[in-house]
């Protein structure tokens, strides 16, 4: 009983093989022309390679298991697209040249981390021997759209000077992750103080400005930069700027004067969203 369930296993895992190399031969031929692939096809391309994998590494597994393996790859790639906040929407690659152990593709991505989005076409340089593969990054052209930010534009043509799309994908992630932070940041002390806070630039922006709804004409402006330098090193830099009317500046100069440096002070000790909410309370109290 025991070697015909045997039996059973290797036909079936003989079956499985060969559908990989029929999979497998259609993907290389159709790798050999540029095209767009939506996230579904990403992902099925994802799967086939992980299916000849488990093939060739886990031949004596049963299909039970190798489904159970391909459920547990497909749960980390969610949790890595989430943890990140990468995603990629088109995908396209063309074999530009082949010869012996020497393989140059030309490689084309979009896609959005978080509400940023980006292009990217590079070549993809690999040498095979028998001992191992590598594979060398040339030509990386890399489109963001930046506005008026010129930390980004230089970051992007650092990282496409130097082609390292670790660290692109790396400070990306970190950029866009406080971009959405400082967002969703805003948006709550809009819907929560509607009357005392204002986004002259929407949410996008990266000020807020308080204003007492009584008409003393006191303002407050909480300006919220987020740098990133050449090497993808990304810093939230928050400061507070006063607009006050002369009468007003009169009666309460110190206060006034001294107001930026408290905010700094309450950034230190309570954090970005205690101290934002303390300045918004104070502004509302204002006669």
């Amino acid at each position: 009983m025991d070697n015909n369930i045997c039996q059973v296993y290797e036909d079936e895992i003989q079956l499985l093989e060969g559908e990989i190399k029929l999979l497998t031969e259609k993907y290389e031929d159709i790798q050999q022309e540029s095209t767009f692939f939506s996230d579904e096809e990403i992902l099925m391309s994802i799967n086939s390679l992980q299916k000849e994998f488990q093939g060739e590494s886990k031949g004596n597994e049963s299909p039970s298991d190798l489904k159970a393996r391909l459920g547990s790859l497909e749960t980390d790639l969610s949790f890595l697209m989430k943890f990140t906040g990468i995603q990629f929407r088109s995908h396209s690659k063309k074999t530009v040249e082949k010869t012996g152990n020497r393989t140059v593709q030309k490689h084309r991505l979009s896609g959005n981390c978080h509400s940023l989005f980006f292009q990217l076409e590079f070549q993809l340089l690999e040498m095979r021997n028998k001992e191992s593969v590598s594979a060398v990054i040339t030509d990386l052209n890399i489109v963001m759209e930046s506005g008026e930010n010129s930390d980004v534009s230089k970051f992007v043509s650092s990282a496409g000077e130097h082609g390292n799309l670790l660290r692109f994908f790396r400070s990306l992630s970190s950029y866009a992750e406080w971009c959405e932070h400082r967002r969703c940041t805003f948006l709550h002390f809009k819907s929560k103080y509607p009357d005392v806070v204002s986004l002259p630039e929407g949410l996008l922006g990266d000020y807020i400005t308080l204003r007492n709804p009584k008409p003393s004409g006191f303002e407050l402006m909480v300006v919220w930069k987020i740098h990133i330098d050449e090497e993808g090193r990304t810093t939230p830099v928050l400061d507070l700027l006063t607009k006050v009317p002369e009468q007003v500046l009169e009666q309460k100069m110190a206060t006034v004067e001294n107001a930026p440096a408290r905010f700094r002070s309450m950034l230190i000790l309570l954090g970005i969203e205690a101290a934002i909410e303390n300045l918004i309370k104070a502004v509302a109290l204002q006669n």
